[in-house]
């Protein structure tokens, strides 16, 4: 029999009120942004803490982060939703289909959220209505999807100056805002490359300075969607599908409604994402724009386990990894090795230290979760090492793995928080009213 250890006593009812989520997140932020301070600081690659290089990961972030988005509300709904991508590639047609028919980006945003909206509805029949299996659909939208945006093209934008069928005319741009006064100031104390307050400065100069209006309308929508979806009915009802939807039909929800609602929010999020790369991140569609990206957030979503916080984190990674190779920073990059290889020591530091810490009853040393334990605590140790030798031995990655680094990066990320994930209960699961009573 499994002995059992001392019961950890109750914490105080008011121990855990002064820390909560945002707590938590500006703790890893600031742990994360003083790791890159030190890094630029041992390394000497400005690139690192520069305003060039954070103005670039929030712009290459927004597309991701809003498929990422669309993923939670569809999956939070119980609705798996792989055609992310697909709907992003309706998403960048429609957006330069409306913007340059029109002359107005407005115009091309609303269509390409509604475009991005039409492949939510698509896969919600096919899944919800229909009750085809929720990969099967996403995978027919995903090939539909850049077959409709070639026909489609070669019908509006073939006989069109500077269009073509695997691409459209030049776009109109969205306005940009900058924070005013602050630009110049920011920049001169980066110039001097002091410790710390040259890194903030530069933080702060590339998340304020050009900003485009669709990036400001893109943050906003993050903490609507946790504001929605956690603090409001709708919002409950829509978690309960996901979790049990016949419970939730035994009080009264509205399964199918709830479901239909979140995955067609879910397609014009992914929609809004696919814009901003043709609108913004380019001046104008291109036949596979979206490069991956629907997948890459379906991956930051699962890294940041299903909450809106989580899915930011994962989005932030990939964001800046891609900066750093897009701006031919291969110092930088190489220096992430270190930071890697500090990461998967500090990991295992705290799969010991958890390991150590007191529980309601200890699984056997030998059982399933100890070997998993002592499995993982090997990999980080000895991957946490061959990194470090790595970084110690060499001056620059090859190109070919500067140029992967952050799928890299992001695929060691989410392999390591693996064990702590934990998707809504009912994922996936075909639902049909009545059959659960």
């Amino acid at each position: 029999m499994t002995s059992l250890t001392k019961v950890r006593p109750a914490e105080p009812e008011s121990a855990g009120k002064t820390r909560g989520p945002w707590f938590r997140a500006l703790v890893i932020f600031g742990s994360v942004f003083g790791g890159l301070v030190l890094l630029r600081a041992i390394t000497g690659e400005t690139a690192i803490t520069s305003a060039g290089t954070f103005g670039t990961a929030l712009a290459l972030g927004i597309p991701i982060g809003m498929a990422a988005l669309g993923g939670l509300w569809s999956e939070r709904s119980g609705v798996v939703n792989i055609g992310l991508e697909g709907m992003m590639i309706f998403g960048t047609w429609g957006g330069a289909c409306g913007a340059y028919f029109s002359g107005s980006p407005w115009a091309g945003l609303a269509m390409g959220v509604a475009m991005g909206a039409l492949g939510g509805l698509l896969h919600a029949i096919a899944t919800v209505t229909f009750g085809v299996d929720h990969i099967v659909s996403g995978v027919a939208l995903n090939i539909l999807a850049p077959g409709v945006a070639r026909y489609l093209s070669t019908i509006f934008f073939v006989d069109e100056r500077g269009g073509g069928a695997t691409q459209s005319p030049p776009l109109p741009d969205f306005p940009t805002v900058s924070v005013p006064g602050i630009g110049g100031p920011l920049g001169d104390l980066e110039k001097h490359h002091w410790f710390l307050v040259s890194d903030v400065a530069g933080l702060v100069r590339g998340l304020t300075t050009n900003l485009s209006v669709l990036t400001l309308i893109a943050l906003a929508l993050l903490p609507i969607t946790y504001w929605v979806l956690w603090r409001t009915a709708f919002g409950l009802h829509v978690r309960s599908c996901g979790e049990n939807p016949y419970a939730a039909e035994s009080l009264g929800v509205r399964v199918y409604s709830m479901k239909y609602a979140a995955v067609i929010i879910s397609g014009a999020l992914a929609g809004l994402g696919g814009v901003f790369l043709a609108m913004v991140g380019s001046s104008q569609y291109q036949e596979n724009q979206t490069g991956g990206r629907g997948f890459i957030g379906l991956a930051a979503m699962i890294f940041g386990n299903w909450r809106p916080g989580g899915l930011a984190a994962g989005t932030g990674l990939f964001g800046y990894t891609d900066a750093l190779q897009q701006r031919g920073a291969t110092g930088a990059v190489h220096a992430l090795l270190l930071v890697v290889s500090l990461g998967l020591f500090g990991f295992a530091a705290m799969l010991v230290y958890r390991s150590r810490r007191p529980r309601l009853a200890q699984v056997p040393e030998n059982g399933p979760s100890g070997r998993s334990m002592y499995v993982r605590l090997a990999i980080s140790v000895v991957l946490g090492v061959l990194l470090l030798v790595w970084y110690l031995t060499t001056d620059q990655l090859p190109k070919e793995i500067v140029t992967y680094s952050p799928h890299i990066t992001t695929l060691l990320v989410l392999s390591l928080a693996s064990q702590r994930l934990r998707m809504p209960a009912a994922n996936n699961v075909r639902y049909r009213r009545g059959e659960g009573h």
